[in-house]
């Protein structure tokens, strides 16, 4: 076992002690400059920006830089990859940050049977304005649309898909309430009753009064341990009546005990971490120990990050964690864990084995020798070559200034993309200078959206950045490998099943995924598995954990294509004789 009980005790105290100081724990410094890339490709590039030629023509509006420093803003705002229309191609939505009465409003484009992307913005009901942070998807009300969450700073908004385009405003209807500042959120079946619950990762008890500057006495936004964290929230699907109409949600935050210990949240994920199969959620939070909220599968959870080797970075520190990525990085069917941090601070792999226990081994990973130190939002593990082992993109800007003041506001907080390839036993090589048109140019990058956008099987990303244009970037890595796609479905319950493992079996060779769509940063990705299969040719079975805890074998009938799989129309698995390492 890589990390024991009494050592986690150890790390607590050392962690708490770091938890006290303003630096030297993992807090932020003034970054260096930053330059485009110069160094010449060695390798093919793995993205093309195809941004123009796929139509999206959208411009993230961050509110007035009016010498306030409104540390929300530097947060920016994520988006969303969905099928909102059913028609089986990914669609976007986009989000602005201008505030209440600013004429930005978040945008939702439609993907068109070309390829090209269409503004339908107007008339959906998506339009609206306001401090606009995360987003969530998934079909809360089981007809077979998918819905969507928006988090704000101060408030949280839910849109009813319902059918043309069209999304009704329900949040008083579903009795959804948080007034707090929330960033990630994500869509859970924490009691296994088939109704999607949701929990949002709040942030701090921001003080806009607070007047704070970085080195040489320049002002600028606020260090995030300068207010207090408040607690994340959890409300329960209460499904619907008799008579078939949807009841919304109950706030169980306090009865499930997440409300007693707040925490600054950024990024949140929905898994099974101690390998019972029931989800857990793991709260990401800045500057502080990170929380794994363990399910006691009677509506009740336990914090138990420390015990389980989460709470804190290789030096028994508390980092600045942000965004979240979940995938298995070495091959041994158990998903690993890991977290964007700042630029002073290597990010954090957690290496799972045995199952339930994690250790951070970044620097044995190679993540520590990267072209440059980056401070990290948005994060993906994905398979983008193909070749059977996942990779790993981030986005990167900073938060602070540097000490000559650039040209322009946003200039200062520019940072450069990263991309790193895995050789297949979990450790990364930093590939990001064969990536210009990713990594080249600086932006200050938060959002970062995974999915299948042009139906080739390969994955490709859409960016977000503050003050910038959102990007998209086609995915055309050389020499790919053989790929499967999967969409899982729950016929009874007329929508994608979120929280199911997929795992397939090739001869000896294992893959297995999550599919969770709220990964990264306040965003949303592609709801179905993708595999990279590199020389494997034939798939002798696919296996799907449903999210009710029943298992389900299926044959497969050929790779290079996109399954739907539906439940109950495979083997049934005697519980505990699924596959498991």
């Amino acid at each position: 076992m890589r990390f024991s009980v009494s050592a986690a005790i150890t790390t607590s105290l050392v962690g708490l002690a770091c938890g006290v100081l303003t630096s030297g724990c993992g807090g932020p410094t003034t970054p260096p400059p930053v330059k485009a890339v110069v160094s010449a490709p060695q390798q093919p590039p793995w993205f093309q920006d195809v941004t123009e030629e796929r139509g999206l023509d959208f411009v993230h509006d961050p509110g007035p830089v009016d010498g306030k420093y409104f540390l929300p803003q530097i947060n920016g705002s994520g988006a969303a990859l969905l099928d909102f229309d059913n028609d089986g191609r990914l669609d976007i939505y986009l989000l602005q940050f201008g505030g209440p009465e600013s004429s930005s409003t978040n945008a939702l484009y439609r993907q068109l049977p070309g390829g090209k992307f269409q503004n339908v913005s107007k008339g959906s009901g998506l339009d609206i304005n306001g401090h606009n942070h995360g987003v969530a998807v998934g079909d809360i009300n089981n007809d077979g649309w998918v819905d969507v969450i928006v988090t704000q700073y101060l408030g949280i908004k839910l849109f009813l898909n319902q059918g043309k385009g069209v999304f009704k405003p329900a949040t008083e209807e579903a009795k959804l309430k948080n007034p707090h500042w929330s960033a990630s959120a994500s869509f859970v079946d924490y009691d296994r009753d088939g109704w999607l619950d949701l929990v949002v990762a709040n942030y701090l008890d921001f003080d806009e009064n607070r007047v704070c500057t970085a080195r040489g006495g320049m002002r600028d936004y606020c260090l995030p341990n300068t207010f207090l964290p408040t607690a994340s929230r959890l409300w329960r699907n209460r499904g619907a009546d008799t008579g078939g109409k949807w009841l919304g949600y109950e706030d169980q935050t306090e009865a499930s005990g997440l409300a007693s210990k707040p925490g600054p949240g950024m990024g949140v994920l929905c898994a099974d971490f101690n390998g019972d199969d029931w989800p857990d959620i793991f709260v990401a939070n800045d500057i502080e120990a990170n929380h794994l909220w363990v399910n006691q599968k009677n509506g009740s959870f336990t914090e138990e990050a420390i015990s389980r080797g989460l709470a804190f970075d290789d030096r028994g520190q508390a980092a600045s964690n942000m965004g979240v990525a979940y995938g298995d990085v070495d091959g041994n069917g158990l998903s690993d864990l890991f977290i964007t941090h700042f630029t002073n601070e290597h990010h954090g792999l957690w290496m799972q084995e045995p199952r339930g226990s994690f250790e951070e081994l970044s620097i044995r990973a190679g993540l520590s020798h990267s072209r440059w130190h980056g401070t990290a939002w948005g994060a993906t593990l994905s398979d983008f070559n193909q070749d059977g082992s996942l990779d790993l993109a981030l986005m990167n800007g900073f938060v602070q200034r540097r000490d000559a003041p650039a040209k322009s506001f946003w200039e200062d907080y520019k940072d450069r993309n990263q991309v790193y390839v895995n050789d297949g036993t979990g450790h990364f090589q930093d590939i990001s200078t064969d990536n210009p048109a990713l990594c080249g140019d600086p932006n200050v990058g938060r959002g970062l959206c995974v999915g299948d956008l042009d139906g080739d099987g390969s994955l490709d990303l859409l960016t977000t950045q503050v003050g910038g244009a959102a990007r998209i970037f086609r995915n055309v890595a050389p020499s790919r490998g053989h790929w499967l796609m999967v969409r899982a479905v729950d016929q009874a319950l007329h929508r994608d099943a979120i929280g199911a493992e997929v795992r397939l079996q090739s001869g000896e060779r294992r893959w297995q995924t999550l599919i969770q769509p709220s990964q990264s940063f306040q965003c949303a990705n592609d709801l179905r598995a993708h595999f990279g299969l590199g020389t494997t040719d034939k798939i002798d079975r696919i296996e799907i954990l449903w999210p009710d805890g029943s298992t389900e074998q299926f044959a497969c009938p050929g790779v290079d294509r996109v399954l739907e799989i539906q439940r109950g129309k495979g083997e049934s698995v005697p519980p505990g004789k699924g596959e498991k390492p």
